[in-house]
C-alpha cells in the first residue's frame, strides 16, 4: 500500500491538534465503496515492557472473508499516550504494517473512532488520509457523544451526537454483547459504513476483519490453511 506523507510525526501534542483540525477539513463523508473485493482490518498491540508494540493489518477476501495477506510489523511507540490523539501514537506503526502489503484493499476496518472525535479526527480518518483509502472506525467503546438506548437485536443502532452533530451510531452487532461505535473514516458515508461493519461480521462482536487483525497483534493468528479447513470441516 502506498502511504501520502502529509505531515512529520515529530511534534508536540499541540501542533498534533492543530493537525488534526486541519485535516478534519479534508476527510470525505461521501460514498466511494459500492462492490469490494478486499476487505482489511487494523489492530495495535499495547506496547511492551520495552516500550515496542505490534500492528497488523489483515486484508481478506470479500463476500468470502477469507484471508488473502497479512502485514506486521514492530517498533517502539515514540509518541506519550495523550486522550484524543491515539492516532499520532499507532498510526506510524499501523503504516508500516500496510507498507508490507502486495495488495491494496478496497476498504479498511479500524479498531479505533473515525470522525466520532472531538476534532473530528480519530484514528480511522488519520489513516484514510494517509492511505488515501475508504475506511470505517469501528471502535470498542465511547470517545465523545451520546446516544439513546440501542435495541438487542444484531443491526439495532443509536445515532451517536455531539455538539448536535450526528458523528456515528452504536451498532449492536451481536445478541447479548456491547453494541460497536461505528463512525465515518473516509470516502464512505455512516449508513454504508453499519451496513459493512454488519456484512464482516460472522457470529463475533467484532467484524471478521479487526478480529483477525487483533488476533494477528497478539500472535494467535491461525494459518491460511487452518482458517480455510475451518471454513470447510
Amino acid at each position: 500500500m502506498q502511504v501520502q506523507q502529509l505531515h512529520s510525526w515529530q511534534v508536540t501534542p499541540d501542533q498534533a491538534q492543530a493537525i488534526q483540525r486541519s485535516l478534519a477539513t479534508q476527510v470525505s463523508k461521501r460514498n466511494e465503496v459500492s462492490s469490494p473485493k478486499l476487505i482489511a482490518g487494523v489492530d495495535i498491540s499495547p506496547p511492551n515492557a520495552q516500550g515496542v508494540a505490534t500492528g497488523a493489518i489483515v486484508v481478506l477476501a470479500y463476500p468470502q472473508l477469507t484471508m488473502v495477506e497479512v502485514g506486521v510489523a514492530e517498533q517502539t511507540i515514540g509518541f506519550p499516550y495523550v486522550p484524543g490523539l491515539l492516532s499520532f501514537r499507532e498510526s506510524p506503526l499501523i503504516l508500516a504494517a500496510c507498507q508490507k502489503l502486495a495488495t491494496t484493499p478496497d476498504l479498511v476496518l479500524v479498531d479505533g473512532q473515525g470522525i466520532a472525535h472531538p476534532r473530528r479526527l480519530g484514528l480511522a480518518s488519520h489513516l484514510g488520509l494517509l492511505l488515501n483509502s475508504p475506511t470505517i472506525g469501528c471502535a470498542k467503546s465511547i470517545l465523545c457523544g451520546r446516544h439513546e438506548p440501542v435495541g438487542a437485536a444484531p443491526g439495532d443502532f443509536a445515532e451517536v451526537r455531539h455538539n448536535g452533530e450526528v458523528i456515528g451510531a452504536a451498532l449492536r452487532t451481536k445478541l447479548g454483547t456491547k453494541p460497536l461505535y461505528i463512525s465515518v473514516g473516509h470516502k464512505v458515508d455512516l449508513p454504508s459504513a453499519i451496513s459493512w461493519v454488519m456484512k464482516c461480521c460472522q457470529g463475533y462482536r467484532l467484524p471478521e476483519p479487526t478480529r483477525l487483525a487483533h488476533l494477528a497483534v497478539s500472535g494467535h493468528l491461525p494459518s491460511k490453511e487452518a482458517m480455510q479447513g475451518r471454513l470447510f470441516s
